[in-house]
């Protein structure tokens, strides 16, 4: 397979270029937020509309990322072959027809219909950043990389922020809170006809989802978005990979890609889980809805704070070697602390607001790990990132690992399957991103 002929190579972009396509691949990544952090409130949601266990609850967030393991490496040679720009289109349209299935999973209240457009719009999502990562990481000086990519960071989590909100002001009503509670008072019918109308209010909004994606889809392509080339090798690089044949050949990148499934899986967990666990302290939805927003507002803070000092006063790989060591404090506070406290107009259990500071020690592992991970591929570059994308399906996979955890035992003590993954994410910024050969 060719790559694309009209491709540039990123060092003959203008500073104007470069700002412009700064700001194309900044807006996609608030719509990749914006569609991908609803899950938070999606799960609980589903719980109550498709009467769910917590661990058939977490298939949502299992169904949406899955699609990152599927379909990362087709979507490496969908970009190779038709080029960024066209390839992110038919990213979009396939998150758009992914919304157009929530129609008749509503009307028919099947979970299984649900799912099936959630994967869908994974594919699509899966295309997208297979694209912008890459694009992203080496549109500019490679020490500014991490600083890039927290500022698409700002981008996806602000989003992030809005969408449960705007989901829970279109979705939810104020008398919800008295309809759930008489659920298990009402019999068959009664029960089926009000969980009919309440998943039924998922068609207005995922529909005008879908036109809208489907839309932007195509001003995407139409956009003064450059063609760049992602697989230039300065002689260094095209020199100590000559005898390179395959991608396993670069440990640095299979040990990132692992770095990249643990740490989405805890990023995910420490918000999709949030809700359902101010539930357990006898918070109700409408009012735990907000949690969520905390920790994607810490993980705000902690890409402004990258943006700040990266490179000026610390390197990206101390902040990352900073940021997971953060990660394994606050998961050990999450399960030990203890003691009720009032703040930001919530009385809840102290160790819930250490959920919400894994935002903070969350915040510049992504940004951290994806340079030093891709560091000195050349060629190898679009299919190296279509590998870490495949270990975004630790999105999926992590949150059905907590649920069961949860079912087996209590939603605190599930919070344990966090610690090895900290663990080996201290590992990966302390030695791993420096092993570049098996065996040393």
């Amino acid at each position: 397979m060719k790559a694309n002929p009209t491709a540039v190579d990123v060092s003959s972009l203008t500073k104007r270029e470069t700002n412009i396509s700064i700001f194309l691949v900044g807006v996609m990544f608030f719509m990749f937020g914006f569609i991908s952090w609803v899950n938070a409130i999606l799960i609980p949601y589903f719980k109550i509309a498709c009467e769910l266990t917590s661990f058939q609850a977490y298939l949502v967030a299992f169904a949406f990322y899955i699609a990152y393991f599927i379909m990362s490496v087709p979507a490496s040679y969908l970009l190779k072959t038709q080029g960024f720009k066209k390839g992110m289109m038919i990213g979009f349209w396939f998150m758009a027809l992914g919304a157009f299935i929530f129609i008749p999973a509503a009307m028919t209240r099947t979970y299984g219909i649900f799912l099936m457009g959630l994967f869908t719009i994974g594919i699509g999502l899966s295309i997208l950043q297979t694209a912008a990562n890459p694009y992203i990481t080496i549109l500019g000086p490679k020490e500014r990389g991490a600083q890039r990519i927290s500022i698409m960071g700002i981008c996806n989590k602000a989003a992030g922020i809005l969408s449960p909100l705007v989901f829970a002001a279109v979705i939810l009503r104020p008398t919800d809170t008295d309809l759930f509670a008489q659920l298990s008072t009402m019999n068959d019918l009664q029960r089926s006809a009000a969980l009919d109308e309440l998943v039924r209010r998922v068609i207005t909004p995922y529909t005008v989802l879908g036109i809208f994606l489907f839309v932007l889809g195509y001003l995407v392509y139409r956009s003064p978005l450059p063609e760049i080339n992602t697989e230039h090798e300065s002689p260094e690089v095209a020199t100590a990979n000559a005898g390179k044949t395959s991608i396993f050949q670069f440990p640095h990148l299979i040990l990132g890609a692992v770095a990249i499934f643990l740490h989405v899986g805890t990023q995910v967990i420490a918000i999709d889980t949030i809700i359902g666990y101010a539930n357990s302290m006898g918070i109700d939805l409408l009012k735990a809805k907000t949690f969520p927003s905390y920790t994607l507002a810490c993980t705000i803070c902690g890409y402004i704070i990258g943006i700040i000092t990266i490179p000026k006063l610390v390197s990206q790989v101390n902040a990352l070697r900073f940021c997971t060591l953060l990660g394994t404090a606050f998961t050990l506070l999450i399960i030990f602390a203890k003691g009720s406290v009032n703040f930001l107009g919530q009385t809840a259990d102290l160790s819930i607001w250490f959920v919400v500071l894994l935002g903070l020690a969350n915040s510049l592992v992504w940004a951290g790990i994806w340079p030093l991970a891709l560091d000195g591929l050349g060629r190898y570059t679009k299919l190296g990132a279509s590998i870490l994308i495949m270990g975004l399906c630790g999105n999926a996979l992590m949150p059905l690992l907590y649920g069961y955890v949860a079912d087996l035992y209590d939603v605190r003590t599930a919070y344990w399957v966090l610690l090895p993954c900290y663990l080996y994410l201290v590992y990966y910024a302390a030695y791993g991103h420096k092993v570049k050969r098996w065996g040393l």
